[in-house]
């Protein structure tokens, strides 16, 4: 599936790798996961309660990133919306 980065998440992704500089890999190799299989056990894929129609998947222990489904044309694609620590995202 096609990733699409929004601002407010590269925003983010610079922000926390600036102060956690070990989950840059982390941050990589999730973003590879969700390309090819976005439910992959591993990831953690849930739909958030209250959130119209906003997905979680972890990182590591305490980092998360939080995505949409959107349609790209005539295929579904995800938009990655933000990544942080478990308490800034939520």
């Amino acid at each position: 599936m096609k990733l699409l980065l929004s601002p407010s998440f590269v925003r983010a992704a610079k922000k926390i790798c600036r102060t956690n500089p070990e989950l840059d890999q982390d941050i990589q190799l999730t973003l590879q996961l969700l390309e090819r299989d976005i439910f992959n056990t591993k990831l953690g894929t849930h739909k958030l309660k209250g959130n119209r129609g906003i997905w979680s998947c972890k990182v590591a222990y305490d980092a998360r990133i939080l995505f949409r489904f959107v349609d790209e044309g005539s295929e579904k694609a995800i938009l990655l919306l933000t990544v942080g620590t478990h308490d800034d995202v939520y």
